[in-house]
Parts: structure tokens; C-alpha cells; sequence
């Protein structure tokens, strides 16, 4: 983890490591700050995935590579915001796991989740937008 990044879940609050993400980020000196706009499960042909599972692979892949791009990579990201149509406990589930598996022992994200009723494309079922933070 970069130094400049700091993660925490103060106690009085619930964990949120299960679900895959952070209560608070913190950038502490000089930072480039990178915003990816929302990331859908498109490929690069703009074939969208049927699947919601699918679809946050994808979208996590091409979150990947929208940082990458910007010299950043998962573990700068401290905030995501992620849309959900037809939420449910089981689609957070994998969205949690998912999450966790990308970030690995690396800290994760504060996060917010927020269900949708429709999404840009028909069919569209998930989107993720982040904003990280890189060493100046």
C-alpha cells in the first residue's frame, strides 16, 4: 500500500471487509488524483455479458485497465461507487467476493453501493466508477 493512503474501520462501526470494502480513506500529502468513469461489463467490442457475475468480472477487468492507463493500479483506488440493478444480498455477495479477490490482502475501498432500476444499455446489470490516488 502506498504510504499516503490510509484505510480504517473505527470501532463503533460494523466490519465491511466481508462485503469488500472500507468505512474511511484517507490521502495523507502531495497526490494525483485519478477519477475512472463508470465501468460496465462491455468488452472491448461492446459485447455486454449476460450474466450479473460476468458482468462485474468484466467491469473489474476494465476498471483495471482504466487505471493502468492513468499509472494507477487497484490498491491507489480509495472510493468506489457502484450501481446495482434488481440489488440483492446474493448479488452483493459477489460483488463482495469479487471485490476481495482483486484486492487481495491490500485494503479496500471506501464504497457505496447504490441500486438502480436501469443502467445506461438494456441489460446492463452492474457499474463501477472509482477514484484513486498517486504519489505526485
Amino acid at each position: 500500500m502506498t504510504a499516503m493512503l490510509r484505510f480504517t474501520n473505527p470501532a463503533g462501526l460494523y466490519d465491511p471487509a466481508p462485503n469488500g470494502y472500507s468505512h474511511v480513506a484517507t490521502v495523507d500529502g502531495p497526490a494525483r488524483l485519478v477519477f475512472v468513469a463508470g465501468q460496465g461489463g462491455e468488452d472491448a467490442q461492446g459485447r455486454l455479458a449476460e450474466d450479473f457475475g460476468a458482468q462485474v468480472d468484466q467491469a473489474l477487468e476494465n476498471l483495471q485497465i482504466a487505471l493502468a492507463a492513468a499509472g494507477a493500479r487497484v490498491r491507489d483506488v480509495v472510493k468506489l461507487t457502484v450501481l446495482v440493478v434488481d440489488h440483492s444480498e446474493a448479488r452483493l455477495f459477489l460483488l463482495g467476493e469479487a471485490i476481495k479477490a482483486l484486492w487481495g490482502e491490500h485494503p479496500t475501498p471506501a464504497c457505496t453501493l447504490i441500486p438502480v432500476p436501469r443502467l445506461a444499455l438494456d441489460g446492463m446489470l452492474f457499474e463501477i466508477e472509482a477514484t484513486a490516488a498517486v504519489a505526485a
